[in-house]
Formats: structure tokens, C-alpha cells, sequence
């Protein structure tokens, strides 16, 4: 494994769901969204933090298609799917857990790029899961001086919980890392990674968090910086990327079964994007889009070199003319109407898109009287 492979191998992706009509957003104001995780989803955090280059994205061309002023930190060219989703939920945009003054009534977004589950991946770059949630407690402590305790518990048993990390896991975590590969082989990996999920799960749940909403991981191997790699003249993903992201989802969805089978009132809607993204990148024009291998904005084979914005080590760089015909933004993201479509798909899908309910009916679910009982005791 080459220098250049491990170092590139440590950023995460965007992942897609379907396309669909947009539901309208709950009769009645949303109740708080908490979110955890990395690229995919981060509003900013690493913005705030000392870290290199490939953990920011506060440059344009991202944030350019003129929703924002100027750019966000946002890996994206605009917005991203808990934007949307706080959209649908009749919520404003969810502050980044940094940003100075940030009013966290409606929840906080603790996210970081290049965040992993383990604390190892990416150590010392970036705001691990842990960290994450050493933050949350922060918020929560604000909170309940804030709002009072029964209100600020009231917020707690009622708000959604959205995860979406993992693949930083797999891409530097492990594939990058020839080291931890040789320490443990595939299926105990998948393993320790799944275990600090439920384990993070476990931990907001004994804070009071009932609902959660969750992002698996897509065919890694199809990201333009695996296909570059693979070198495959056929233009193929890198198959290895693509069989532990599978490996990973079906483990961590057993374990959801089981988590919530054993922890009354939790709810945790999972969500298939592994199966939705091979759907764009093989039929791009079924879903509104003409290019689903390379990316809008970098360079080399299929845009794979992450170099879009000439920040980091590889200066030269391209951007497409219009990022809404892309699935892919970057090496390793994807476009604002990737993350708008798998939003919506997340907000009203069905079971083949998102189980056991979606993202709608859970913010819409109301704590009944015994789990007010059980708040109440928190």
C-alpha cells in the first residue's frame, strides 16, 4: 500500500437515498435534533479547531451555490442533509457545537470532518465520537440551567438523535492502516467499531434520548478517490471498500435490533444507503443526474485526487459547470441534491428506504405516559 493511499484514505463520503417528492414538514414545531458524526455531516466544527488541511472545507469553491454567503465548512457545494431535515422538521439550521454564541434550544451539531467511531482514526485532527458526546453533556448541563430541569428533560426524551459516521473508520482506520490490519482482521474490526456505536447509543440513552436516526455507510469502494486507486480500466470500484461498509451496516443493524429490544421506549430508524447509492452511480439519469462516476470538483482520474480548492497538498483543480448534474462534489462527497434527495428519502420513506419508521413519524412520535414516568425519574 502506497504513501499516497494512506494518506488520502481518511476523509469520509456523503452517502444517497432516493429521490422523492418532498413531504410537508409536521403540523406542529419540531421537537430538538442532536447530530453526531463527520464529513457527511459536519456544519462547520472543524472550522474552530486546529487541524490540517483535508479536515476543512471553509474555502470555496464549497458553500458556492449561493445558499450561503460564503462557505460554511460544509463539505459540500451548499448544504448538507441535517440541514434539510431540520428544514423539514420546521427547525432552523443547527449550530455547529463551536460556534461562538450558538443557540442550542433547538439542539447542536457536534460533528467533525474526518471523524471516526474509534478513537484512533484520525487522532489529534479531529472531534472523535467520544468527544462528541463529552460535548453533548456539555449542551445538556447549559440546557437544564436554561430551561429548568423538567423542561430541559422534557427536550431530551422527545428530541432526535441522528448519527451519521463509520467510514473514516474504514477508509484511514483500517484500509489506510496497514498496522491495525495486521492487529485485526476484518470481522473483529467491524466488530469493535459496531460495539462503540451501541455503546455511544447506550450512553445518550441513560441522558434521556429515546429517538434516533441513523446513516449507514455507502459501497465505499465506489468513491472517485477508491476508483482512482482501484486503476481498475473499466472504471470499477475498489471491491475491499465496498464488502466491509456491507459487513459493517448488516452488523450494525442486528445490533440496533437487539438494542432495541432491550432498552424500552428506543427507537432507532436505520437507514439503507448502500443499496440507494449503487442506484445513482450505476443509473444517474433515473434520478435526475448525468454524471454518477466522477466528481464535480478535483482532479485526475475521475476527479479522485481530493484537490478541489487548491488547499490541500494538490493545488491543481477543476469544477464542473453545474454540480447539480453530479452525484459526486468532491473525492469524497457528494452534491447538495444528493443530500437533498436522501433527506427527503430519510424524512418519508418507506420500509425499503428506512426501518422500522421514518424520520417524519419520529419526530413526530410523542414520549407516552410511562415513558413521561420514566423522563420524569431522569
Amino acid at each position: 500500500m502506497d504513501i499516497k493511499f494512506t494518506a488520502i484514505l481518511c476523509f469520509c463520503v456523503v452517502f444517497v437515498l432516493q429521490s422523492g417528492t418532498f413531504a410537508a414538514g409536521i403540523e406542529k414545531d419540531g421537537v430538538g435534533l442532536f447530530i453526531f458524526g463527520d464529513s457527511t455531516v459536519d456544519p462547520g466544527n472543524n472550522n474552530y479547531i486546529s487541524t490540517v488541511p483535508q479536515f476543512r472545507a471553509d474555502h470555496p469553491p464549497y458553500g458556492n451555490n449561493g445558499f450561503f454567503d460564503s462557505p460554511t465548512g460544509r463539505f459540500s457545494e451548499g448544504r448538507v442533509i441535517v440541514d434539510f431535515i431540520a428544514e423539514y422538521a420546521k427547525l432552523p439550521l443547527i449550530p455547529p457545537f463551536f460556534q461562538p454564541e450558538a443557540d442550542f434550544s433547538n439542539g447542536a451539531n457536534f460533528a467533525s470532518g474526518g471523524a471516526g467511531i474509534l478513537l484512533e482514526t484520525n487522532e489529534g485532527f479531529v472531534v472523535d465520537l467520544q468527544k462528541q458526546l463529552d460535548q453533548f453533556e456539555e449542551v445538556q448541563n447549559k440546557l437544564v440551567e436554561e430551561l429548568g430541569s423538567v423542561e430541559a428533560q422534557k427536550m431530551f426524551s422527545e428530541a432526535v438523535y441522528f448519527f451519521s459516521i463509520g467510514s473514516n473508520d474504514y477508509l484511514g482506520g483500517y484500509l489506510g492502516n496497514p498496522k491495525m490490519q495486521e492487529l485485526h482482521p476484518p470481522e473483529e474490526y467491524v466488530g469493535m467499531v459496531v460495539t462503540n456505536v451501541t455503546k455511544a447509543i447506550q450512553i445518550l440513552y441513560s441522558k434521556g434520548a429515546r429517538k434516533f436516526g441513523h446513516l449507514g455507510l455507502s459501497p465505499l469502494g465506489c468513491l472517485p478517490i477508491m476508483r482512482a486507486i482501484a486503476s481498475d480500466p473499466n472504471g470499477g470500484c475498489l471491491g475491499v471498500g465496498s464488502v466491509l461498509a456491507r459487513s459493517h451496516n448488516s452488523a450494525l443493524s442486528t445490533a440496533f435490533r437487539a438494542l432495541a429490544s432491550a432498552l424500552p421506549g428506543l427507537t432507532i430508524a436505520d437507514s439503507n444507503f448502500f443499496d440507494f447509492l449503487n442506484d445513482r452511480l450505476e443509473k444517474p439519469s433515473e434520478y435526475g443526474f448525468k454524471e454518477g462516476v466522477k466528481a464535480c470538483c478535483g482532479s485526475g482520474p475521475y476527479g479522485g485526487i481530493f484537490s478541489c480548492g487548491g488547499q490541500r497538498e494538490e493545488k491543481e483543480y477543476e469544477v464542473c459547470e453545474d454540480p447539480k448534474n453530479y452525484v459526486w462534489w468532491d473525492a469524497y462527497h457528494v452534491t447538495e441534491s444528493i443530500h437533498k434527495q436522501f433527506a427527503e428519502a430519510m424524512w418519508a420513506g418507506s420500509d425499503a428506504v428506512i426501518q422500522p419508521t421514518n424520520l417524519r413519524e419520529l419526530f413526530q412520535t410523542r414520549l407516552d405516559s410511562s415513558h413521561a414516568a420514566l423522563r420524569d425519574e431522569l
